[in-house]
């Protein structure tokens, strides 16, 4: 079994992924099983009674009561294992410990924000204690988004104006990888993140030192931290520093320059404009690109938009 796991599926790295694989591997190989004694008995019948003269008549066989019981008896019995066991794993997987570290998990086009008890947030990585249940409390701040974690087995529709919960725990520290598999725009696959599994006492010391979060590292210009916000923010994911065309304008050149809307009328891209394109996306579009932004407000601080702007103006 661990042979064909490393074979052909991700690696298991949470409790309950070795029972979800357990439950796969039963239900292909019983089905593989199956599939192989029907073409076998039908290559026997093929072989057996095929006709061996022009003259042959087939026999009318009505039925056989002792086969009829047995091909419905069997199917009836997989089925049954099949779904009570698979009910037992589903249980398992939606009913979180009593004990659970709690983290808020906010999925917005196309960034996974992650918020703890003690006011820490990050963005693109989510950072957990190994051996301890792990509850994650979702919601989305614009469209469907999914949640998943292959390495764990986990896969969670995230939800706006609702929550949505899914809960593992890791055993061993490591690094897994965060997918969105829900559509949910044009940088939907760009959307990911890490997990990342400290030994308790590296948790506990990583959940002190980012206590409140959102100040600027002390080693940190301004304008290198707007740009490492932008990496975090996925700001980048939409607009270029370089020049080229993404789905929205690109940063380079932008600052103290003349910017034509979709009305129709111009604005010097400004401070000012720049902290609304921020904050109220909606109401200054440029001309020729989607009005698709999601809104910063309550998210991004005074301290870490200016630093985005201090960075913007760096890329003449």
């Amino acid at each position: 079994m661990d042979a064909l796991n490393d074979l052909l599926l991700p690696p298991a790295k949470s409790t309950l992924a070795h029972q979800t694989d357990t439950l796969f591997w039963f239900v292909h190989l019983s089905g593989l099983v199956l599939t192989i004694g029907l073409i076998g008995v039908l290559i026997y019948f093929v072989i057996k009674y095929r006709r061996e003269s022009e003259d042959e008549v087939t026999p009318l066989i009505t039925h056989n009561n002792k086969l009829e019981v047995t091909w419905s008896v069997i199917p009836l019995i997989m089925v049954l294992i099949v779904f009570g066991w698979g009910y037992q794993v589903f249980m398992e997987q939606r009913v979180a410990p009593d004990d659970a570290y709690e983290v808020n998990v906010t999925g917005q086009k196309w960034i996974w924000q992650f918020t703890y008890e003690n006011g820490a947030r990050t963005n693109g990585e989510l950072h957990v204690p190994a051996g301890r249940p792990v509850k994650l409390i979702m919601n989305s701040s614009d469209v469907i988004h999914s949640f998943y974690v292959p390495d764990y087995r986990i896969k969670q529709d995230v939800l706006p104006g609702r929550y949505t919960e899914v809960w593992f725990n890791a055993p061993e520290p490591g690094e897994s990888i965060v997918f969105c598999t829900e559509y949910c725009g044009t940088s939907h696959s760009d959307m990911t993140a890490k997990v990342i599994v400290h030994e308790e006492g590296e948790f506990e010391n990583w959940l002190a030192d980012n206590a409140g979060g959102g100040g600027m590292p002390e080693d940190l210009a301004p304008a290198e931290w707007g740009e490492q916000l932008a990496q975090e923010w996925a700001c980048s994911t939409c607009h270029s520093a370089d020049g080229s065309d993404m789905t929205g304008p690109t940063w380079q050149g932008l600052f103290g320059h003349e910017v034509q809307l979709s009305d129709g009328s111009t604005v010097t891209a400004d401070e000012n404009y720049i902290r609304e394109s921020i904050l109220e996306p909606g109401a200054k579009v440029v001309d020729g690109y989607p009005n698709v932004m999601n809104t910063y407000q309550g998210q991004l601080n005074d301290e870490q938009i200016n630093a985005i702007i201090e960075y913007i103006k760096t890329l003449k």
